[in-house]
């Protein structure tokens, strides 16, 4: 019977360091950007042990790869590849401890090392796409984490069954890539916890963010950063004032909106499909105040762009997490295990916007995620590309992986907005519709209303 044998080198840290790396995304993480943080946060070893510090937080970044597994089997992945070096067995509670030895400080220092838009990031006319938004994420049911994130309010079903947290991101529209990001417990609600990243804005940046950022103190909070913004507010009986100071030839108008000059545009959107079709207005205000340069319809049509926050989220909640709970049973657990998250999800984004990057016109939003993922998560059973190589590989093996599995352009399309997953099995009975269809969408600028003083 023939035989074939593979023989392939691996070069990782040595000793008792040879267990800390991501496979191939250590590249993106490198020991020394490790190795600072740690000694920044006061957090290096005193001595040598079965785990070192580094080897920590490169355990907590593959326990976000292998978010279905506990530290015992991620440990038996990340040391899988290194070729008959004698690496440690820790035990389950040896790990646990030095999780809280490391603490979430050096998590954290890594995530505002690595947060902010990937090369490649969306523009329009010269201005880098942003979105805003907030989403809840559900932790351990135990009395320290009750401490600190509270159960989500409910109506006759009764409260969430597990405590909750609200995550609220700053991504590149684009890329998809994390600008900046802050969480804090369920009972705060978005606007309170938005000026937190308000630091990471400047000029250049255009914001889109949903009705419940449509307040006016944040607005100006917002304009002070000199970076504009695209928010959509409320319209009928609970719209803020928008009083008409001046028309534009568009149908847009220029008004005040928390004592800043804005221009407001209402749209009427039309969605038809094979089923009929639908008509709703969608009112907007933006510090863009040239009609001539930012015509009202390119920003109506801007504003979809908000969705691909929306994306992100499902990417970090459904396919790394798979809708899981985090792990953690402390509140200092779920700091560390949070920024762990938002760092893999980051140098993962970051990984398919470099290998876009080598091919000129290549959309980021072509590449799966989900490609990457398992790439990645395979490049650390191996042991695979820890190292950089002599000669510079800017796609890399997950890029190459990426780029061979590139899914077709966008397409337009629509499913009804539903319950994926009732709070009660009860209120998900019958049969619902979740079919995706074709649509066209036609986008109407509606005149700026009359006002007292205008002419009949």
């Amino acid at each position: 019977m023939d035989q074939s044998v593979i023989s392939r080198a691996v070069s990782v840290a040595g000793g008792r360091f040879a267990p800390g790396h991501l496979g191939e995304l250590t590249q993106q993480v490198p020991f020394e950007m490790v190795d600072a943080v740690l000694e920044e946060t006061c957090r290096t070893q005193r001595r040598v042990r079965a785990l070192p510090s580094r080897v920590v937080v490169y355990l907590l970044l593959a326990g976000c790869l292998f978010a279905e597994l506990g530290y015992t089997q991620v440990w038996h992945r990340v040391a899988a590849g290194l070729g008959g070096l004698p690496a440690a067995v820790p035990t389950a509670s040896a790990m646990t401890q030095a999780r809280r030895r490391l603490g979430p400080a050096p998590l954290r220092e890594l995530f505002f090392l690595l947060r902010g838009p990937a090369t490649g990031g969306a523009r329009w006319r010269g201005l880098l796409v942003c979105a805003i938004d907030g989403t809840i994420m559900t932790v351990a049911d135990s009395e320290a984490n009750l401490a600190v994130y509270s159960r989500q309010r409910g109506g006759k079903n009764g409260p969430s069954g597990y405590p909750m947290l609200r995550l609220l991101v700053l991504v590149s529209c684009g890329t998809r890539t994390v600008i900046d990001a802050v969480f804090s417990p369920v009972s705060k609600g978005e606007t309170t916890c938005a000026p937190a990243l308000l630091a990471s804005l400047h000029a250049g940046m255009i914001l889109l963010a949903d009705r419940n950022f449509g307040a006016g103190l944040l607005a100006a909070q917002i304009a002070g950063t000199r970076a504009d913004f695209l928010i959509r507010v409320r319209s009928g009986n609970c719209s803020p004032k928008l009083p008409v100071l001046s028309r534009c030839g568009d149908g847009s108008w220029l008004s005040r909106f928390g004592g800043i000059p804005v221009r407001v545009i209402d749209a009427e959107i039309t969605v038809t499909t094979s089923t009929g079709h639908a008509t709703s207005g969608c009112r907007l205000i933006t510090t863009l105040l040239d009609p001539a340069r930012y015509p009202a319809p390119e920003i109506a049509a801007l504003y979809r762009e908000r969705w691909e926050v929306e994306s992100a989220y499902f990417e970090l909640k459904s396919t790394i997490l798979g809708g899981r709970v985090l792990r953690a049973r402390t509140p200092g657990g779920i700091d560390q295990e949070v920024y762990a998250l938002l760092v893999t999800y980051q140098v993962l984004r970051t990984a398919i916007a470099d290998a876009a990057g080598t091919v000129p016109g290549t959309d980021p939003d072509r590449a799966s995620f989900t490609v990457a993922l398992n790439a990645a998560r395979d490049q650390v059973i191996l042991a695979a590309g820890v190292l950089a190589g002599p000669t510079a590989d800017l796609t890399g093996t997950i890029g190459r992986l990426v780029l061979a599995s590139l899914m077709p352009g966008r397409r337009l399309r629509i499913s009804p907005r539903v319950v994926k997953r009732a709070m009660s099995r009860y209120n998900a009975r019958g049969k619902v519709d979740r079919a995706t269809r074709k649509p066209t969408i036609a986008i109407t600028i509606l005149d700026a209303p009359l006002t007292p003083g205008d002419e009949p």
